[in-house]
C-alpha cells in the first residue's frame, strides 16, 4: 500500500505549514505529514519553508533574525488558498503537542555548518522530550545538514531530498546512511525505485498533485507520496 504524506500540511487546501493545514490532514485521515524547519533567533524550531517571511506573511526580514515570540504572532495565510481565519507560524513544539501524526518528515533547508548542527541538535532534544524517535525522519538536500545528522544525532533517521539527477541520489543516500529517499516525481522511474528499495530505502515521492500520476506511482510501488492535496490522494488511493 502506498502511504500519503500531507505536503507542508495540506498546502493546496489550507495555508502551508500552519496548524490549520496539519489539522485538516488529520481530519481527512492522513496520518503522515511533511514540513519545513528553521531556527528562530532565540533557538526555537519554527515551521516555515522559506528563510524569509515575505511570501507567506507579507512581512520583511529573515526567520533567523526574529525572536520566536514575534514569529508566532505573524499570520501566514498569504500566497495560498483563501482561508477564513488567521493562521500563525507554528513552532514544532506546538505541533508535537497538538497533532498525533503516525510519522513526520522534518525537512531542514540548507544551512552553514554551525547552523546545521544547532538545528539538528534542537530537533533531537525536542523529539526525545516527546518520545517521537520512532515517528520522525529528518530530511534535507543539504550536505551540511546530512553531515550534521550523521555526526551529531546518529540515532535520528535521516532522509535525502533529491530534486536533480546530476548526482546519483542513491549514492548520496548511501554515503549519509539514509533511511528514506524523498524523490522528486520526475526522477521516479520503476528502475530507480526498485534499486532504491533494494538498498533499503523508503521512497517518498514529491510533490504529487495529479490523480493519474498518483495511481501510476502507486502502481510502480512507491512507498509513499507527498501531496499538496491530501483529500485528492485519499479519494484516489483510498
Amino acid at each position: 500500500m502506498t502511504l500519503i504524506y500531507g505536503h507542508r500540511g495540506a498546502r493546496g487546501e489550507a495555508p502551508e505549514n500552519t496548524l490549520a493545514g496539519f489539522e485538516l490532514c488529520l481530519e481527512l485521515g492522513v496520518r503522515r505529514c511533511e514540513l519545513d524547519l528553521h531556527l528562530s533567533r532565540d533557538g526555537e524550531l519554527v515551521v516555515i519553508h522559506d528563510p524569509t517571511l515575505k511570501r507567506t506573511t507579507g512581512r520583511g526580514g529573515k526567520v533567523s533574525e526574529k525572536a520566536v515570540a514575534d514569529l508566532v504572532a505573524l499570520d501566514a495565510r498569504q500566497g495560498g488558498p483563501v482561508w477564513p481565519r488567521p493562521s500563525p507560524i507554528p513552532t514544532l513544539r506546538g505541533l508535537f503537542e497538538k497533532c498525533p501524526f503516525e510519522h513526520w518528515q522534518l525537512e531542514v533547508k540548507s544551512a552553514s555548518r554551525v547552523r546545521a548542527a544547532q538545528t539538528v541538535k534542537a530537533i533531537a532534544q525536542l523529539v526525545e522530550e516527546f518520545g517521537l524517535q520512532e515517528k520522525i525522519t529528518v530530511t534535507s538536500a543539504s550536505r551540511e545538514v546530512l553531515g550534521a545528522l550523521q555526526r551529531d544525532t546518529p540515532h535520528l533517521a535521516r532522509g535525502l531530498v533529491a530534486e536533480y539527477a546530476w548526482l546519483d541520489p542513491l549514492k548520496v543516500a548511501a554515503h549519509y546512511d539514509c533511511h528514506l529517499l524523498a524523490l522528486n516525481w520526475t526522477l521516479c522511474t520503476p528502475e530507480r525505485l526498485l534499486k532504491a528499495q533494494r538498498q533499503g530505502l523508503h521512497v517518498s515521492v514529491w510533490t504529487v498533485n495529479d490523480a493519474s500520476l498518483m495511481r501510476r506511482l502507486a502502481d510502480f510501488g512507491a512507498d509513499s507520496l507527498i501531496t499538496d492535496f491530501p483529500s485528492l490522494a485519499r479519494r484516489t488511493l483510498g
